[in-house]
């Protein structure tokens, strides 16, 4: 083994007592700078774009690039795991300062509460800790799994991988960089491409159907749209001039099939938390490193956090004065369920395709709290309550999934303790970050009319009201949906096939199912064709995301401010 093959080596095998320290001022020094970085892009992006992209794979290149620089203070950058929080760190406050935090507390002040921001921006601060805690306490659970497929974690890991690595492993990840770009610049979703090569297979099926469906019904046709052109290969599907997403049956259809696939999913949820079975506790810690005890301590406690904070933020904004005693305690009961139940379904969608419908969900129990008949305002709090749950649990899903990677597959379990346990403390410090990102710069943003464009949807959807016909809507799809998603079991198929109805296109569903296609035949014919997949897959997800976040971030000058 020569010198360098001796120093990569060296970074793979460490053990928990040499794990970096999310608090040692080499990490956390470079960890806040990267934050507020990462803060300003996703704040940016949010209000100009209505997106936050995946910062993490951009944290992993700034680190490692700085890394590379002479000077013998920045080489303590060089170690992987330090690199690993460093990422973890970005995307937290990308993720967070946009959509947990900026995006919610925009809700009441665009619907004329400027008075409630502060007050929201506490409550939904909070809320995303408690988000992220929860997920740090399940990750690796029956449940949430280490081993689920997490795509953006995974393109982290290897990137960071073939720095160290190189050889034929980091040729591929590069070839597939290539493909990731070379795809986005002519309009094809490859970030969908790569994750169909190495996410799990059926559930990837049900979100291009899902998304080829909505396409469809959308253009009354099968149209794709690249190279910056709309190409119509069948037209008038439905008759000439047919609007089928106008009516209102229709209409509803993604959210009726969300929550009816959303219903039986919590009811798996349930089943597998209370199931008994002999040794449940210990063949659950066998598998995984929380064990059936542990998820289910994690979920309770998350609920009555959830809820002690319904409490709080109903208190602290004054809704509490617009509805009467019983509607408050209905008020604070639903939202502390919605809260969870809106992070579980994320966290389920994002663990298997690395989309998740936050937003959609959301507005679902907007939807659905309406037809509960609350006041406009509460509604407003609940909505944003509702959307800032999800994004950080889904987020630092993929980090973590970046570093049981990087740590070696949690074959050391104190490894892998300890470094998870690290990794929460720098999400920590991201989360801390955007805050006060957030309270600095909300009102400068607000001032000149810049929200979340989601933020008028909802307050247009509040201010609209719902009615008997929604609300029978909303039940007709949702039986189908709970029908989709027991059939398709433990693999998620209702929720993917919903999320694929609530943000797909028909070009993103047909580059699913074309990556699909590819995927069968090369690994039917050649088995050891799968791992060449899943690099050249994380490498096109890298590369998409790399894509599109440089190419929003270097468009944002050009924006009109």
């Amino acid at each position: 083994m020569d010198e360098k093959e001796k120093k990569a080596y060296e970074q793979l095998h460490i053990t928990a007592a040499e794990h970096p320290k999310a608090l040692s001022p080499h990490v956390l020094i470079l960890n806040i700078v990267m934050s507020i970085l990462g803060a300003i892009i996703g704040l940016e992006l949010i209000v100009r774009t209505g997106v936050a992209p995946n910062t993490s794979i951009v944290g992993a290149l700034f680190a490692i690039i700085l890394s590379r620089i002479p000077l013998k203070f920045l080489q303590k950058y060089r170690s992987i795991h330090g690199q690993n929080l460093i990422q973890t760190s970005i995307s937290g406050a990308t993720f967070s300062a946009a959509n947990s935090l900026l995006l919610p507390i925009g809700i009441p002040v665009i619907m004329g509460r400027a008075d409630l921001m502060f007050p929201m921006l506490i409550g939904v601060f909070i809320a995303t800790i408690i988000d992220a805690t929860i997920l740090y306490k399940t990750f690796d659970s029956e449940m949430f799994p280490a081993e689920g497929a997490w795509p953006p974690g995974v393109a982290s890991a290897q990137s960071i991988l073939a720095v160290v690595e190189k050889g034929r492993k980091a040729m591929l990840l590069l070839a597939g960089m290539v493909i990731g770009i070379g795809g986005k610049v002519i309009g094809i979703p490859t970030d969908l491409l790569g994750v169909s090569w190495f996410g799990d297979f059926v559930a990837m099926a049900a979100l291009g159907v899902g998304s080829i469906v909505i396409g469809v019904l959308n253009t009354n046709g099968f149209i794709i749209d690249i190279f910056g052109r709309s190409f119509p290969l069948i037209t008038n599907i439905f008759g000439e001039g047919a609007d089928i997403m106008s009516r209102p049956l229709f209409q509803y259809m993604p959210h009726g099939i969300m929550i009816g696939a959303g219903m039986i999913a919590l009811l798996q949820v349930c089943k597998m938390l209370f199931a008994k079975k002999k040794g449940d506790d210990a063949s659950a810690a066998g598998r995984f490193s929380r064990s059936m005890g542990n998820m289910k301590s994690a979920l309770g406690w998350g609920y009555v956090a959830y809820f002690v904070v319904a409490i709080l933020i109903a208190f602290i904004t004054g809704i509490w004065s617009e509805m009467s005693p019983v509607k408050l305690v209905i008020w604070i009961i639903y939202a502390a369920f919605a809260a969870i139940a809106s992070e579980l379904i994320v966290g389920i969608s994002a663990m298997y395709s690395g989309w998740f419908p936050g937003f959609a969900t959301a507005l679902i129990f907007l939807l659905v709290g309406m037809l509960i008949g609350f006041p406009s305002m509460p509604l407003a709090v609940l909505v944003a309550y509702t959307a800032a749950t999800g994004p950080a649990f889904s987020d630092m899903a993929y980090d973590l999934k970046c570093g049981y990677i990087l740590r070696g597959y949690g074959k050391d379990p104190e490894l892998e303790k300890e470094g998870r346990k690290q990794q929460y403390i720098s999400e920590i410090v991201g989360f801390v970050v955007a805050f006060v990102m957030v309270a600095l710069l909300a009102h400068t943003y607000f001032s000149q009319g810049l929200y979340a464009p989601v933020d008028a949807t909802f307050a247009a959807t509040i201010e609209a009201g719902a009615s008997a016909s929604v609300a029978k809507c909303l039940l007709i799809w949702a039986i189908p949906g709970a029908i989709i998603q027991l059939l398709g079991g433990s693999r998620q198929v209702g929720i993917l096939f919903a999320t694929g109805l609530l943000v797909g296109s028909t070009i993103n569903g047909l580059t699913i199912i074309v990556a699909l296609i590819i995927r069968a035949v090369l690994v039917r014919r050649k088995k050891e064709n799968e791992d060449t997949l899943n690099i050249l897959g994380a490498g096109a997800l890298a590369g998409a995301a790399l894509y599109s976040f440089f190419t929003a971030t270097l468009s944002l000058g050009s924006k009109e401010k």
